[in-house]
């Protein structure tokens, strides 16, 4: 399992439900494509559970994911799954189709 070191704080986030999936971005301090990716992820309306993990916290994730950062990853019951690479240009209401067609819905959160 992830740990959660968030990278800054995120006072926008709505609290999730139990049970119900979390959107967890993993990322880095400084990374101008994590901070790019979160604000059009923090724009969305309704909005979405989402979690900041920072893989420099953690060996494990750092190694595991090295410079590949911004990754998406959702948080279920099931466990967790990456999502794949968001495209840079997607933002708003083509984020949200991007984001459902992979199987998170912010209806969901």
């Amino acid at each position: 399992m992830l740990s959660s070191t968030p990278s800054w704080p995120s006072p926008a986030s709505p609290s999730p439900s139990p049970g119900l999936p979390v959107l967890l971005l993993l990322t880095r301090k400084g990374c101008c494509l994590c901070e790019g990716l979160e604000q059009k992820l923090r724009a969305l309306d309704p909005p979405l559970a989402l979690e900041l993990i920072d893989v420099d916290g953690d060996p494990a994730l750092q190694a595991r994911f090295g410079l590949e950062v911004p990754v998406l990853q959702v948080r279920s019951g099931q466990g967790e799954r990456q999502l794949p690479r968001v495209p840079p240009r997607l933002a708003g209401a083509s984020l949200q189709v991007w984001l459902q067609k992979h199987g998170f819905s912010s209806q969901d959160a």
